[in-house]
């Protein structure tokens, strides 16, 4: 550890709880230490079932699983976790939370139980300075962050913790609130946004649910996002309510899109762009996921 992390350390323990003991301040600090870049993700992850069923989506995320370099923690920003403010969650055992209905007992049946990280959630909450960052007991692991988790590390065996959206601020808030964690990629923090870059469950044809189908507007709407992801234009998917037509219908309300916007201000330069999984279900969701990782 070097002198400049020492001094950081100490600053942070004013704030640190009273409960963490010197046994906890070492781990925090060991747990953190410089790595390798991880890669950063965005998994689509659809319909809730992909937890429990086989398909090609669940077969490329253990793949994936496979091919990574393992991580020492998981960061997750989840659709399904909307707040005001921005929170991280603290706990030790984070409980997986069945946030649906209507799905067979199977689904609602699966446990997930990874550790938490207290320590990578108090220092995300230190790397932050656009906002303050709480320190959640109460969430726990929704289906955004276990139903694709399981399928790369099945085994349960990696920290998980999940960093809220805050819903009453606008993308512009999320892409450079997304820039100021960069440096966990550094300390083994394999970074996840999970979503789907088109999603509007209002028009899905349920019929066509399992089988490869999109509305005119969702393929626009997906293939310029794509164009605009791997030419780098990141201000066009900042600004997609400027977007047209086929925007505003592939994204409805922001909550799924704006986990691919923490994806993305990750990037750093010269870093390669993998998309998979690039296909539409159901008419009006996307499946597209994305790896960014250095070269």
């Amino acid at each position: 550890m070097d002198r400049k992390r020492f001094i950081k350390s100490m600053a942070l323990l004013p704030l640190i709880s009273r409960s963490m003991n010197l046994k906890d301040l070492n781990k925090m600090t060991s747990t953190m230490s410089n790595t390798g870049k991880m890669p950063v993700l965005f998994l689509g992850h659809g319909s809730p079932m992909n937890a429990i069923e086989e398909n090609e989506f669940v077969t490329e995320f253990r793949k994936l699983g496979k091919e990574l370099a393992r991580p020492n923690a998981i960061l997750c920003i989840s659709a399904h976790w909307e707040t005001k403010g921005t929170f991280v969650t603290a706990m030790q055992n984070p409980p997986t939370i069945h946030d649906f209905g209507g799905f067979p007992q199977a689904l609602f049946d699966v446990q997930y139980p990874a550790k938490g990280s207290p320590e990578l959630a108090q220092e995300t909450k230190s790397i932050i300075t656009k906002t303050e960052v709480g320190l959640d007991d109460k969430w726990g692991l929704d289906h955004g962050a276990w139903s694709v988790i399981k399928h790369l590390y099945p085994n349960a065996d990696i920290p998980v913790i999940q960093m809220s959206i805050d819903y009453s601020q606008p993308a512009k808030y999320h892409y450079e609130l997304a820039k100021e964690i960069s440096s966990l990629r550094q300390k083994g923090v394999l970074i996840v946004g999970s979503g789907n870059i088109v999603h509007n469950l209002r028009m899905v044809a349920w019929k066509k649910l399992n089988e490869q189908f999109a509305y005119d507007w969702a393929t626009e709407a997906n293939e310029k996002m794509k164009s605009h992801i791997l030419s780098g234009d990141h201000q066009k998917l900042i600004d997609f309510k400027s977007q047209g037509r086929a925007f505003d219908l592939a994204i409805p309300t922001p909550e799924h899109y704006l986990p691919l916007l923490y994806t993305l201000a990750l990037k750093e330069e010269n870093e390669k762009i993998t998309l998979f999984n690039d296909k539409a279900v159901g008419g009006s969701l996307s499946m597209t996921s994305i790896k960014i990782e250095s070269v």
